[in-house]
């Protein structure tokens, strides 16, 4: 059975409050992570929280990477969604534990789109 995507849920902890809390910073480290992984990027949104928090996500050509932190926790709620072969959301994961100045991450990555080769148009034997 093949799929169409790889999905990264990544909680990364111990990171330092000053880059969870800068919106700008969040955003950069977001984008970067993107392009680290080798993905295409289309859009970005994000948000920042009072007293103190960022949302945000990047839209790219192959899903999305999106984040929401805790910054008075160092804590980052991280989602890597790729589809195809091109781009590995490992590294999009690694470049965010690197940049967030993170002191434990922990990972686990789901394979979406789980589908039959029939749905795929490998075969067509209805």
């Amino acid at each position: 059975m093949k799929h169409l995507g790889r999905h990264v849920l990544a909680e990364i902890c111990g990171c330092d409050f000053d880059i969870l809390n800068d919106i700008n910073r969040v955003e950069e480290i977001m984008v970067n992570a993107a392009l680290e992984a080798g993905a295409e990027v289309r859009e970005c949104v994000f948000h920042k929280f009072s007293p103190q928090g960022v949302s945000g996500v990047v839209v790219i050509s192959e899903s999305h990477l999106a984040i929401h932190t805790w910054p008075e926790l160092g804590y980052a709620a991280v989602d890597v969604f790729t589809c195809g072969e091109k781009v590995n959301p490992w590294d999009a994961c690694n470049y965010l534990t690197d940049h967030f100045n993170a002191k434990q991450t922990t990972a686990k990555e789901m394979k979406r789109g789980m589908m039959p080769e029939v749905y795929l148009g490998e075969a067509v034997n209805l």
